[in-house]
């Protein structure tokens, strides 16, 4: 695929992907009133399980014959999914939707560390000073040192390092294992690890508003696993990460018109600096594209 269709697909898938998690992440918080967490992730990640599946069947994607490396890398990001799922879904239940959603932020300026030095992707300085001014403006919605940064803010800090892995390790793979397949697998961890957290819990009766918000969030948190499966593999990690900041404008919308959390002054001009720094990627990546 050509280098610039690639990064320009990729970013689009990201942005579907960011999207659809926050979506999935406005269910899960809504949850948080009626189910603890562990029984929340264990039934999603069940569902999630059975329809992967069956839609890996369905395409003739559910197969095992890949090599000891993909296997490897398989189970690494799986198990990353799963960890991310559980440290990230704790901060969410106890922090406002758009303050979760925005410390996730900083995933473009790790992933394009990563992609300079572990797939040696050639990352310009216009580039980089766009992720880092992006990354300004998610500081600018996040306040660090004030009431806004707590200890869940730290559970949120740490899925980024977990997702980080699950990305790399996507990236890895070759392309004889399809996407769904790599997102079944990562609804299968999610499932097994946290039907063995479910254990230490007592389990609340599920409610039909409940099963509601639990199908909207098996139905949104599928499409951002194959999404993200395929946005970093068509496009280089470092550009496409930072259409991850589509999930700030979500994840505050959302937050205002479900839980009725409005943004301040500050933290709408960070969503600008935010939004600006992803579009200035893109059209920079166009105007290379031109030139050559």
């Amino acid at each position: 695929m050509d280098h610039s269709l690639g990064n320009r697909r990729g970013a689009m898938l990201m942005v579907i992907g960011a999207a659809a998690f926050t979506l999935n992440d406005t269910c899960l918080k809504a949850l948080s009133a009626h189910l603890p967490l562990f029984q929340t992730l264990f039934l999603r990640g069940v569902g999630n399980t059975i329809i992967l599946g069956m839609l890996a069947f369905a395409f003739g994607q559910m197969r095992f014959s890949y090599s000891r490396h993909d296997w490897m890398l398989i189970g690494i990001r799986s198990l990353a999914e799963a960890f991310a799922a559980v440290l990230f879904v704790t901060a969410l239940f106890h922090m406002e939707l758009a303050n979760a959603t925005a410390i996730m932020q900083a995933m473009p300026i790790v992933m394009t560390v990563v992609g300079a030095l572990w797939l040696k992707e050639k990352v310009g300085w216009r580039r980089t000073m766009a992720t880092l001014v992006g990354f300004i403006g998610v500081l600018m919605i996040v306040h660090p040192g004030t009431d806004n940064f707590n200890i869940y803010s730290l559970f949120a800090l740490a899925t980024v390092a977990t997702v980080s892995v699950r990305d790399l390790a996507a990236r890895r793979m070759s392309a004889n294992v399809p996407s769904i397949f790599a997102a079944w697998s990562a609804a299968s961890a999610v499932a097994i690890v946290c039907g063995a957290g479910s254990i230490f819990e007592d389990w609340q009766p599920v409610s039909g508003t409940s099963v509601l918000l639990l199908f909207g969030a098996m139905a949104f948190v599928m499409t951002g696993y194959i999404m993200s499966v395929m946005a970093v593999r068509v496009g280089e990690i470092s550009f496409v990460s930072p259409f991850r900041y589509a999930s700030l404008l979500v994840g505050i919308t959302m937050g205002y018109l479900v839980f009725g959390d409005l943004p301040n002054g500050l933290e709408f001009a960070g969503c600008v600096v935010v939004v600006a720094s992803g579009l200035f990627i893109l059209l920079r990546e166009r105007s290379l594209e031109k030139e050559n």
